[in-house]
Formats: structure tokens, C-alpha cells, sequence
């Protein structure tokens, strides 16, 4: 069936290059040995497989990777599935290009060689030798290879990553990490530009990063000038707190390290990117919500300004971010130092009944989920935070998330703020509701 197809498709492509053009003249024809199998088209990096047929590299690459291992046009078995570059069909349609540039015809630059497993592996060995040795310059060298490489193409890196650089890596960070530190700085910076290339890390490797002598370099490079450092090292412990082995044990260690909490929050007052920003508040997320001492965390972040912080983010944050400071909050607002501080700022509840239906389901569910702590814990006689709440349209929101539907706990708590509400009603003048609800997002 692929035959008849490819077949099809050959005839109606060279139908087209051999009709004439407007001009009467023909059109110009791609010689036959020059067009790939698969797509048709010409090629641009020839491979040729153990079959002998010659194919275009990335279309059978992506034939291999989707699980096959035979030729497309032979169905032979291949006995190697490493394509060989064809140079001598590459320079014949280099040439070809060129004699026929007066048509619009473009030469085709000479392709990179991919790097293969065997090369990969070479490298792999010298940086793990180099680490033993504990020679800094030679096992930089190697790394800053490795990272070129892996930027070249996606395949690089796949091909790279399959062959465990994130286990050789950590190590030698690890490694390096326990020496005399002044003098492997440069070595620990090139070993974590080149690691978060390669995430995610499996176990072993984490378990390497994850090392005490590890983890304080990573503090280190976060409470730095450097704006480089502080971004790769946010993003390495933000791989080490999301994943689920021993991540009470790394989330405790960050916690009772010096300076780790004040420098992820300083990514978030003077961020450098959004990347480091989402991570920093991800990790953060983690701290608090994901083992034993959250309430210790949560105090010290308020003492440090996160809630006011995170609730002037909140007026303009993208939905991605948006939704990470309201988890972060969320958190927060467990403490009741947390819960006093919202409660003073101005900011608490126009923000947090705004992103209700606005920005997305998880946003809508942190939101209630803030609301309700605030107002099942509000004390004054007056009405406190329930007035407020009132005042800038909750009750009509929380009426239509209920009639549109959200997940059972979402439920619950909407009701229940719904009966705590519904008594102060009387009291306040609620904001008009049709100017409340323009541009409303439903949340399906």
C-alpha cells in the first residue's frame, strides 16, 4: 500500500515538473537519484542504510525512531541502524544546484555529521577519567564538547542523553563540588550550563546532585552576582524538589541551609527571567506544601515579604505564572501569620475574586482555595475580610462557578463561602455585576 502511494505521488510530482510553464519552456525536473524515497523531495543530507538505498537523514531517522527496523523501499531488515553519509551523492546535488541556480535552485549546505553513540561514549569515558584525576581544565573541556554538540541538533542531544550524560555529569559535579571550591568554580559552572541542557535526570543521577556537598554549591552559584549561575542553578534545584525520590530529604536540606530561602525569593523581587521565576516559585510551592516543617517556611517567607510580593505579581502575571504565585499563596495562607498579613493589604481580595473564572481551572481552585481560609478564619465582629469580599462581587462569582461546575472539593468550599457570605449581604452595596464579569473565561 506505501508502495502504490509513493508511487502515486511520484507520478503526480513529475506530471507537475514536466508540464510547461507560461513561457512555453519546461519546467526544471529533480533527477531521480536525487530525490529521497520517502518525502520525494530533494535531499539535503544523504544517508545511505545497509540496504544500500540512500535516504534524507531526518526522514529516516524519524522512520527508525518510530520503531521500525526494516528499509521503506526494500522491507529488508537493517543490519545497522546507523546511516552512513553518502558524500558522493551530496556533492553530485551540490553541483547540480549550482548549474541550475539560474532556475532559483539554491546549493545546499554541506551537513554537520551527527555524533554517534561510539563517539558519545569516548567522551563520556575521558570526562569520568578526568574526574578521578580531578583535573578541572581537561574535564571542562570535555564538557563544554559535549554541550556544543548537544546544541547542534535535537538529535545530538537524544542521542547524547540516551547514553547517560546526566549520570556522568552529576558525579563529576558532585565530585568537583567536595574539592577545594575556589578552584573547581569554573569547572562546577560548565558541568551545570551542560546539565540543564540534558533534564530531566533520572534517580542516580538526582541522587548525585541531591549530595550535601552538591546541594551548598548549588546555594552558592543561586546567592550570586552571576545572572547565569543563579538561572541554572534555580532550574537544577527546582529538578531535584519536583521529583519524588528523596524529596522530603532535599526539600529539609534546602530549607536549613543559609541563604537558600532569601536567595529563591530574590529571583522573584529581581527576576531574570520567567523561566528562573516559575522555578524559584516552584520550589518554593514544594517547601511548603511537600514535608514536615511547612508552617517554619511558610513564617519565615511572610517575614521576608512574599505575600505582598505575590500579590502585586498577581495584577498582570501570565497564566503560567499566575497560577504558581497562587499555589505559593495558597500555601502561605495555612499560617496564620500568613492570613494576617493578607488580610492588611489592599490588594488580597480584588486580586483573588479576579482570577476566579479568568485565567484557569487551577487558578479558579487556588483562588477559592485562599478565599475560603481567610474567611472561615476571619474573627472580627464587623465582618472583615467577608465584607471585602462581598464589596468587590464574590457572592455573584461563586454563584456562577457553581452553576458552570468544578471539581467536588471546589465545590464544597464554594458553598461554604456561599453560607458565610450570604448574612453580610444586607450590609454592603456590591459592585455592578454585568461590568464585573466582561471578558469572563468559562472554564471548559
Amino acid at each position: 500500500m506505501i508502495s502504490s502511494w509513493r508511487k502515486r505521488r511520484a507520478g503526480k510530482r513529475a506530471g507537475k515538473e514536466q508540464a510547461r510553464n507560461a513561457n512555453g519552456e519546461m519546467e526544471l525536473t529533480i533527477p531521480r537519484d536525487f530525490r529521497c524515497p520517502i518525502s520525494l523531495d530533494l535531499m539535503k543530507d544523504p544517508v545511505t542504510l545497509s540496504s544500500g538505498i540512500t535516504y534524507d537523514r531526518p526522514n529516516i531517522e524519524k522512520w527508525i525512531e518510530a520503531g521500525n527496523f526494516t528499509c521503506p523501499l526494500t522491507n529488508r531488515v537493517l543490519r545497522s541502524l546507523e546511516p552512513i553519509p553518502n558524500h558522493i551523492i551530496r556533492k553530485k546535488i551540490q553541483d547540480w544546484c549550482v548549474e541550475n541556480r539560474s532556475h532559483g535552485i539554491e546549493r545546499i549546505p554541506t551537513p554537520r555529521v551527527p555524533v554517534s553513540s561510539m563517539e558519545v561514549s569516548e567522551i563520556l569515558s575521558k570526562i569520568d577519567v578526568a574526574c578521578k584525576k580531578q583535573d578541572g581544565a581537561r574535564c571542562r573541556d570535555l564538557v563544554a564538547k559535549v554541550k556544543s554538540l548537544a546544541k547542534e541538533s535535537e538529535r545530538n542531544k537524544r542521542c547524547i542523553v540516551s547514553n547517560g550524560i546526566g549520570n556522568v555529569l552529576s558525579e563529576a559535579f558532585a565530585a568537583f563540588s567536595m574539592a577545594a571550591f575556589d578552584e573547581n568554580v569554573s569547572v562546577l559552572e560548565e558541568i551545570l550550563s551542560a546539565l540543564v541542557i540534558m533534564f530531566p535526570l533520572d534517580g542516580e543521577a538526582k541522587g548525585f546532585l541531591g549530595s550535601a556537598s552538591a546541594m551548598h554549591c548549588l546555594i552558592w552559584f543561586l546567592s550570586s552576582g552571576d545572572l547565569s549561575r543563579r538561572r541554572n542553578a534555580v532550574l537544577a534545584l527546582k529538578e531535584l524538589a519536583s521529583s519524588k525520590e528523596d524529596q522530603r530529604k532535599i526539600l529539609n536540606q534546602l530549607s536549613e541551609m543559609e541563604g537558600a530561602i532569601e536567595a529563591l525569593l530574590k529571583l522573584i523581587k529581581s527576576p531574570i527571567c520567567s523561566t528562573s521565576t516559575k522555578a524559584s516559585l516552584t520550589i518554593i510551592y514544594h517547601m511548603i506544601t511537600s514535608y514536615g516543617n511547612e508552617k517554619q517556611v511558610g513564617n519565615k517567607l511572610v517575614n521576608l515579604g512574599i505575600v505582598p510580593l505575590l500579590l502585586e505579581m498577581l495584577v498582570d502575571a501570565e497564566r503560567g505564572m499566575c497560577e504558581k504565585a497562587l499555589g505559593v499563596l495558597d500555601g502561605i495562607f495555612d499560617t496564620e501569620q500568613g492570613r494576617e498579613m493578607a488580610c492588611k493589604n489592599a490588594l488580597t481580595m480584588p486580586v483573588l475574586v479576579k482570577k476566579i473564572l479568568r485565567v484557569s481551572n487551577m487558578a479558579t481552585e487556588f483562588s477559592v482555595s485562599i478565599l475560603w481560609k481567610l474567611c472561615k478564619n476571619e474573627k472580627k465582629e464587623d465582618g472583615g475580610v467577608l465584607i471585602e469580599a462581598l464589596q468587590v462581587g464574590a457572592f455573584q462569582k461563586l454563584l456562577l462557578l457553581l452553576q458552570l461546575g468544578c471539581v467536588e472539593k471546589t465545590k464544597d468550599r464554594v458553598s461554604d463561602l456561599l453560607k458565610m457570605l450570604n448574612p453580610y449581604r444586607s450590609k454592603i452595596e456590591c459592585v455592578d455585576p454585568i461590568d464585573h464579569f466582561k471578558g469572563l473565561k468559562r472554564p471548559f
